[in-house]
């Protein structure tokens, strides 16, 4: 399901418009328990909790998010 936003380009006044749309799925690392997040697959790095679909999204640099899977897969944290 894609959601719209507008777009920080757009104007206050009513007039010229820009809408953009991303589309949120589900991340394999969800569990079934209620603990869920979902990741915007346009918008990589982007994630936010399924629970409070309108609460805010966490985004990071290409780069960064990169990293932090790598540390992550290479166990870096411990047990998560």
């Amino acid at each position: 399901m894609l959601t719209w936003r507008k777009s920080s380009y757009s104007g206050h006044d009513g007039g010229n418009c820009i809408e953009v749309a991303f589309s949120w799925r589900k991340s394999s690392y969800s569990n079934g328990q209620g603990g869920c997040v979902e990741v915007d697959d346009s918008r990589p790095g982007t994630m936010r909790d399924s629970k409070d679909p309108e609460g805010p999204a966490l985004s990071f640099r290409a780069d960064a998010w990169r990293a932090f899977v790598a540390a992550v897969n290479s166990g870096e944290f411990g047990d998560l």
